[in-house]
């Protein structure tokens, strides 16, 4: 496809006039946005109206008078319409972290015959962590077994109380099969808690038909929620009586405004809150989220596998003879929405990258990985992206002294 091609695409894109509702800085190509999405034009109003009005003059009134208290679950179901669940279901609260540690305790407490949590060595490392310091914790017999991802369905077996794993793999973009493994999980016995911290605003999600029991997800990626926003917590319906995390608070309490010395669960969901959470974040995400009413999964969907083939298309027809892999399947029903590629000197090919104000990031030990968010990037930013990694490929304008040096977060 040429430029001008992609720039036709452009004119023909049903997203075109969301593009308009971000901040683009000028010149900048920006393919990360499975870190970091853009910042949303209206979220800088809205933090103005919580900063100024809600929090200098109404103070303490605006959990009852701006609804504060209640955002975390108006955000939730906004995020649940993305996800394939019904209203009820998802809360915003807290980390990825947190928000797993709340659920697989909750999860193991439901299984406690059975010791084992089951992963993938492409799972998120934070992820891992969670397990690996609840089960030293605990020191009652709990195991952590890691297998490649291509290994989980097989893996699954009636020893196994959860089954732990990121729909999409931060790092290749593989996809697993949700319905498939959640389906063989219920048959032998097992829970299973999903990650959609790449999943979601990125690909459509059927939590509910698959059955899902549990699911966690960021909101500072392709939900544009700004840096560390809350996190989300989704818990099926069948087991909103039932599970129960060990980590509680007082916004989780069945009265917490009757300040009882006692624990008591809150019906349902908001038994996963925890504590108080930050509402000036809280604002500019629920901000964010107004920008997903109109906009349909599937055809985001299909805008961004486009965007990916393309982008793979271009890289390997002119930078393959650079050493560069595609990594990750190569059928766009089997991925997520950002490419990574095997690249020798990877790192040091990043920032002269983003030198050249074409962004992405790079993950260790050899990929380069961009990030397709359908909403803002575009078909011409994918032609550009890929003549300039050509380039910086073509003369190593990456063998320069302040590209090899590393720099703390990569």
């Amino acid at each position: 496809m040429t430029r001008e091609e992609c720039q036709h695409c452009d004119m023909q894109d049903p997203f075109r006039q969301h593009r308009e509702r971000f901040v683009v800085p000028s010149g900048m190509i920006y393919l990360d946005g499975n870190s970091l999405g853009l910042m949303p034009r209206s979220v800088p109003k809205r933090i103005e109206q919580a900063m100024h009005q809600e929090w200098a003059q109404d103070l303490i009134t605006s959990w009852n008078v701006h609804g504060w208290f209640q955002l975390p679950k108006i955000i939730g179901d906004k995020i649940a319409r993305l996800i394939g669940a019904s209203p009820d279901t998802v809360i915003v609260a807290d980390t990825i972290s947190v928000n797993l540690f709340k659920v697989l305790t909750a999860a193991l407490a439901l299984r406690r015959e059975r010791k084992v949590i089951l992963s993938d060595l492409g799972n998120f490392p934070s992820d891992l962590y969670v397990a690996q310091g609840l089960n030293r914790f605990l020191a009652d017999g709990h195991m952590l077994r890691t297998v490649e991802p291509e290994q989980v369905f097989e893996s699954i077996s009636d020893d196994v109380a959860v089954v732990m794993a990121t729909e999409v793999d931060y790092r290749t973009g593989r996809r697993h099969d949700m319905k498939a493994i959640t389906a063989r999980a219920h048959a032998l016995g097992a829970l299973v808690i999903w990650d959609l911290a790449h999943s979601a605003g990125a690909i459509p999600v059927a939590l509910e038909a698959a059955e899902c029991d549990f699911a966690i997800g960021c909101t500072y990626k392709y939900l544009n929620g700004g840096p560390g926003s809350q996190a989300f917590v989704f818990v099926n319906r069948k087991h909103h009586s039932s599970a129960e995390p060990a980590l509680v608070g007082w916004w989780g309490h069945a009265k917490p405004f009757a300040f009882d010395p006692q624990w008591a669960p809150a019906e349902g969901l908001v038994r996963q809150q925890c504590g108080t959470q930050g509402m000036l974040s809280m604002q500019a995400l629920d901000a964010a989220m107004d920008i997903w009413a109109d906009v349909e999964m599937g055809a985001l969907h299909d805008k961004a596998k486009a965007l990916c083939s393309l982008f793979i298309e271009l890289v390997e027809a002119a930078c393959g003879k650079h050493g560069l892999r595609l990594a990750g399947p190569r059928d766009m029903a089997r991925r997520g929405t950002h490419v990574s590629f095997h690249c020798p000197e990877g790192y040091a090919v990043m920032q002269a990258m983003i030198a050249r104000k074409v962004i992405g990031d790079f993950r260790a030990p050899d990929l380069i990985r961009f990030g397709f968010a359908p909403l803002y990037n575009s078909y011409t930013d994918v032609f550009d992206a890929a003549a300039h990694l050509a380039e910086v490929l073509e003369k190593r304008l990456w063998d320069r002294p302040e590209h090899l040096a590393k720099k703390s977060v990569t």
